[in-house]
């Protein structure tokens, strides 16, 4: 078993159990803030479930009906996981409306708020190691899985807040009013991880300092070439797509341009995680004089 699915099973079962701690938080107090926050839990578990599908598939290698691999498949799960995101904020309004139309008073508080505040301990731990594993790794579903995480922290505390004010002042409505508080912020959280993924679906360029690397390495190992132009690059998911033209004296036999080509190849893989390069070689009365000049 990979590292990324590791982690995508550990994530599920990381959620099953904050889930759980969760819901009977709630059940002993009656809070709609704690079941704000179990209602997000439960977005946890379904999106830990879809990451560890996407991974699995993404894991595959090319085949005939999907030459170029299937690495987009996180971006998909990610894609789901922000539209889950946002369903579960409108779930939470719906509670925290019925919490303002009939206020109630909060049973078992610091029981709840002990095992609420375990849950959240717990969630802030595993948002990290998904966060930093999931980068080190390329996985896009691992990262924004742990990035959600990080917002269930975050909410956590702001209900655990909440409780304790309505405890001390009596105003009961803090309860329905942190929920609404709390659904808000998942709103913009959703909102930020369907954003980001559809740039991956979309077949955005790398990051400018992946770029300006990409540029170094076809420079200073393109001994033998003349230029290379018309560099595009694409990401999805591990997988790092690298083109451009790499111009090359007239006289030059294949076998030599093959050899330089395999040296930039080599080189391109070392210095880029995931890269897949692809190289069209050309004869040099095709120069445009303003691509990347190779350094002998």
């Amino acid at each position: 078993m990979s590292a990324t699915l590791k982690l995508a099973v550990g994530s599920l079962i990381v959620g099953a159990l904050v889930l759980a701690l969760k819901a009977l938080a709630w059940w002993l107090t009656g809070s709609v803030a704690l079941l704000s926050d179990a209602l997000e839990s439960t977005v946890n578990v379904a999106t830990a479930i879809a990451a560890l599908v996407a991974i699995q598939v993404a894991a595959k290698p090319a085949d005939a009906t999907h030459p170029f691999g299937h690495h987009k498949a996180e971006f998909f799960s990610a894609v789901l996981e922000g539209v889950m995101i946002v369903i579960a904020a409108l779930l939470i309004l719906k509670e925290a409306y019925h919490g303002f139309t009939a206020p109630r008073s909060i049973t078992a508080p610091v029981e709840g708020l002990l095992l609420n505040g375990g849950a959240t301990v717990l969630n802030g731990i595993w948002a990290w190691v998904l966060v930093t594993r999931g980068r080190a790794l390329r996985s896009p579903a691992l990262v924004a899985d742990g990035r959600h995480l990080f917002t269930d922290v975050l909410t956590s505390g702001g209900v655990a807040l909440g409780i304790v004010l309505a405890l001390v002042t009596g105003w009961w409505v803090l309860d329905p009013l942190m929920a609404t508080l709390v659904a808000v912020n998942i709103l913009w959280s959703g909102w930020k991880v369907i954003t980001q993924s559809l740039s991956g679906l979309m077949d955005e360029a790398v990051p400018d300092e992946d770029l300006t690397r990409i540029r170094e390495v076809i420079s200073e190992h393109g001994g033998g070439a003349v230029e290379a132009h018309d560099l595009r690059t694409r990401h999805a998911g591990r997988a790092t797509f690298i083109e451009f033209h790499l111009v090359v004296p007239g006289e030059m036999s294949v076998f030599d341009a093959h050899e330089i080509c395999d040296r930039l190849e080599a080189a391109l893989h070392h210095a880029i995680d995931g890269a897949q390069v692809t190289i069209h070689v050309e004869p040099e009365h095709k120069c445009k004089h303003s691509g990347i000049v190779v350094l002998d």
